[in-house]
This record gives structure tokens, C-alpha cells and sequence, in this order.
């Protein structure tokens, strides 16, 4: 599997609004709903390239994918 980059916690966000997820609460994390599936985004700059994947997969998106969407 093909990892992602770490990325600015903000283009995580945008590009999981594209996707349909909504941020529900702030705090230390940022958490986004769909209505069936809830992430939590950590408010670290860079995020993680692993953590990234994780967030991806959970999201439903492949590494490939969510590269697109950025």
C-alpha cells in the first residue's frame, strides 16, 4: 500500500468535506461525521503519514484516492 505524505491537518479536513464529512466538534482533535462513519483528526502539523493512511482507510478511501483529492 502506497503511503500518503503527512499533510497540514487543514487539507485533511478539506479534502474530507469533499467526500461528504462534516467537522461535529473541536477540541485538542477535530472530529468529522458522515452520518455512518466518525473520524478523529489529530491537530498536529504534519499529520503523521501512517496516521494519514489510517484516517484514509476509515474514510472509505484508498491511499491512491484520497492523493487525488488533495
Amino acid at each position: 500500500m502506497p503511503r500518503l505524505p503527512g499533510i497540514h491537518q487543514r487539507e485533511a479536513i478539506r479534502v474530507l468535506q469533499k467526500i461528504g464529512f462534516k467537522i461535529k466538534r473541536q477540541s485538542g482533535h477535530i472530529v468529522m461525521c458522515n452520518g455512518n462513519i466518525r473520524l478523529t483528526i489529530p491537530r498536529h502539523n504534519p499529520i503523521n503519514a501512517i496516521t494519514m493512511g489510517n484516517i484514509a482507510k476509515d474514510a472509505g478511501l484508498t491511499p491512491d484516492q484520497f492523493k487525488e483529492l488533495l
